[in-house]
């Protein structure tokens, strides 16, 4: 290319572009050798563990062991973008089976993620350039819609029915889905709430949920006296975790897992539709919608106006199969089940 008259002139507006900017070649060369050596897998995984926070750590850890596993001794600077895709699909191909696995591509997605996140931390300390980061080369699968939405206000009946009545510790349970319900908040902003959080003159508490964000959510009297008497029982300390079992001991994710478990044993369907307590967000959040508009559901739900989190409230607000069949039985003017 060098030799062509076009060439020469790219060559020409280059050396003339690095002289205004007071840069020689010379310079660049020698930037290029004081970059420092790029560390092993095994080497920076670690270090990037250790300064992100606990839920990215939480995310991305298992995806990371999968990369320990298979380039483990080799530097950073070595995978190739058609290497990171093939990760991709092995990881994609080896996923634990489970009823509500997709294909996958939840896995071969996050693996990108995590990957993308390490080569983030090892452009800003030096280790590769920008321009050379493979895992920017590599385009995510789409992601496909969720199956997730509301609850039928019958079914969450039935739901802290058999919450308040099973199991070892019903007013545990009973008490997660009334704070997920009222609230729509995440499971990490429940198990990070503390008793400094609650503010009973103004019936608030303070959440703090993914991506550092942290805001006040309004309770009900009754909810904010439950989480009161709860921390007094179980011995909660001021800065210490709310919500704990009968010994004290704070509750984890593991929680919930048995109880959507337990529930699914009482009530079929909500093991063959996979409930779990992010359902409750959206059956929240589309009632606060249908009622109060969505610029109310959007601050009820905690997002942003801005980044990552426009539009993100029509994930939650979507119509649900009751309203689908309820428009059925009026077009048709035949009675429905779901209707």
């Amino acid at each position: 290319m060098s030799d062509t008259p076009a060439g020469r002139a790219e060559l020409d507006a280059a050396r003339l572009l690095l002289a205004r900017m007071g840069i020689s070649p010379a310079d660049l060369v020698q930037a290029a050798a004081e970059r420092p050596p790029a560390p092993t897998f095994a080497e920076y995984v670690p270090v990037v563990s250790a300064a992100v926070t606990a839920g990215t750590r939480r995310a991305y850890g298992s995806y990371w062991n999968r990369v320990l596993e298979h380039w483990g001794q080799r530097r950073l600077d070595e995978p190739t973008p058609s290497e990171i895709e093939q990760l991709a699909e092995y990881v994609k191909t080896h996923v634990v089976a489970r009823r509500n696995a997709r294909g996958g591509r939840s896995a071969a997605e996050h693996l990108i993620a995590a990957l993308r996140c390490l080569y983030k931390r090892a452009v800003a300390d030096g280790f590769i350039a920008a321009a050379d980061n493979p895992a920017l080369k590599v385009a995510k699968p789409r992601r496909l819609p969720s199956t997730r939405r509301a609850v039928a206000d019958s079914r969450l009946a039935e739901i802290n029915a058999v919450a308040a009545s099973t199991g070892d510790d019903p007013a545990l349970d009973s008490l997660l889905l009334r704070l997920h319900t009222e609230t729509a908040c995440r499971r990490g902003g429940a198990l990070a709430l503390r008793p400094v959080d609650l503010d009973p003159d103004q019936c608030l508490i303070l959440l703090r949920e993914k991506g550092d964000t942290v805001r006040w959510q309004p309770v009900s009297p009754t909810l904010m006296r439950y989480l009161q008497r709860h921390a007094e029982e179980r011995y909660a300390t001021g800065m210490g975790q709310l919500l704990r079992y009968r010994n004290g001991q704070p509750i984890t994710y593991r929680r919930y897992d048995h109880l959507w478990v337990r529930i699914g044993e009482h009530l079929p369907w909500v093991y063959v539709q996979q409930i779990s307590t992010h359902w409750l967000r959206h059956t929240t959040l589309t009632w606060v919608e249908r009622n109060f508009g969505y610029a109310v559901a959007r601050a009820y739900a905690g997002h942003s106006d801005s980044g990552g989190d426009v539009g993100t409230t029509t994930t939650y607000v979507r119509a649900s199969l009751q309203e689908v069949a309820a428009a059925l039985a009026a077009l048709t003017n035949e009675a429905h089940p779901l209707a």
